[in-house]
């Protein structure tokens, strides 16, 4: 049980959260909140990276759960104080802003290639037009005609303005950006001006670059093309292009790993009496399995197909499991008459000795809202009474057959 959830609901995951989940939703969270991406998402950024700080330390994240935000603030690991956001994301997707020895380095571009089930399971190699700032090649990043830049007189060639405002007895020295020069602290005439970039220095580069996507490939993984990200001036090494696969939820199959999960709802007659299913895999094939009359189905039953999950990337011609879960429907009524051959049929039926003295009473369909007592949902699914009203709750959630 943990104190304080507030760093899980940031990243919108249950306390309970994987590895593998943590990085899912950080990854997400901050793609969509990234200020380059999102200029508004300045401070949600700020608070995932936080919280993906300390729920991706095993240490920090065990004295967060037993003290919450306290406990990591008083010294118990994190007395040290977060680190800057942007680190977190570019440690997370193999950027930096610093290189081995020191030089500096620009931050990657990362991009989300959203990829179904489908082509993670049989692989292809993706086309990605993108496009990146890059110095302008034909003034070789000077702006214009070498030798005839100006310095501006806005500014005094500083690139930004200083102007004195008193308030009061106080005068206090405020600082802008010179929009005469665009911050450069020099310009270039009309006719000096680069027919390119038009004296900016920079313009834009679009480029085709190929994901080979392997069978088997997972979700989160990464993708860099070294030098493919923007360029910035007085940085000599472009940045990096990091591609991130990010899997699409699959109408009929959840995968765990390397193993594939699917619901199959099956009726009360076919759990009791056998039955056959057909299903279709990933790569088009059909396979069918069948249940014998007399082999019993219980709800929440799983069955393993083996070497029909997905492909192993160590070993492409190795296949991970198909575990089939059984969710069975049980019907609503039953016709009195269909009920007693039923019972004549079905072992195990009780005979209660009922006292004298005791009262009869009425079962009726349970609604939470109206009843006096006031059942916490959850608590009451928990032990074993959710779903269905038969058998265990929970289970895997995907799309039912």
């Amino acid at each position: 049980m943990v104190k304080e959830t507030g760093y899980y609901d940031v990243l919108g995951v249950k306390p309970d959260a994987s590895d593998s989940e943590l990085k899912k939703a950080y990854r997400k969270l901050a793609l969509k909140f990234h200020p380059d991406k999102n200029p508004d998402g300045a401070e949600q950024f700020k608070q995932i990276s936080q919280a993906y700080e300390v729920l991706s330390d095993e240490k920090k994240r065990q004295i967060y759960d037993q003290g919450g935000e306290e406990a990591l603030q008083g010294g118990g690991g994190g007395g040290e104080g977060f680190h800057n956001p942007f680190d977190v994301f570019d440690m997370f997707f193999g950027g930096g802003g610093r290189g081995a020895r020191g030089e500096r380095r620009v931050k990657p571009t990362v991009h989300n290639l959203r990829v179904t089930l489908d082509v993670m399971y049989k692989g292809c190699t993706k086309k990605l037009k993108i496009s990146r700032t890059a110095n302008c090649k034909q003034c070789e990043g000077r702006g214009g005609t070498e030798g005839t830049a100006k310095s501006c007189s806005d500014c005094q060639g500083r690139g930004i303005k200083i102007r004195m405002i008193r308030m009061g007895p106080m005068v206090q020295q405020m600082q802008s950006h010179c929009d005469s020069c665009n911050g450069e602290g020099s310009y270039f005439d009309h006719k000096d001006r680069c027919k390119k970039c038009f004296g900016k220095k920079q313009c834009k580069e679009e480029e085709i670059i190929e994901v080979a996507i392997a069978p088997g490939s997972r979700d989160g993984e990464k993708f860099v093309f070294e030098g493919k990200g923007d360029e910035v001036a007085g940085i000599s090494k472009p940045g990096d292009f990091v591609v991130v696969l990010d899997e699409v939820e699959h109408e009929r199959f959840v995968r765990k790993g390397d193993n594939l999960i699917i619901q199959h709802n099956i009726e009360l007659s076919e759990a009791l009496c056998g039955f056959v299913r057909t299903i279709t895999t990933l790569d088009g094939r059909s396979i069918f399995y069948r249940v014998l009359p007399g082999e019993v189905i219980a709800h929440g039953d799983v069955k393993v197909i083996h070497n029909e999950g997905m492909p192993m990337r160590r070993a492409p011609s190795d296949r991970g499991d198909l575990l089939v879960q059984f969710d069975v429907k049980f019907p609503d009524k039953i016709n009195p008459d269909a009920a007693k051959k039923l019972a004549d049929l079905l072992p195990g039926k009780r005979e209660e000795i009922i006292d004298e003295d005791a009262d009869v009473v009425e079962l009726t369909e349970l609604d939470p809202r109206a009843s006096r007592r006031q059942f916490d949902r959850e608590e009451f699914e928990g032990h074993g009474f959710g779903g269905h009203g038969h058998g265990p709750g929970g289970g895997v959630q995907c799309q039912q057959q």
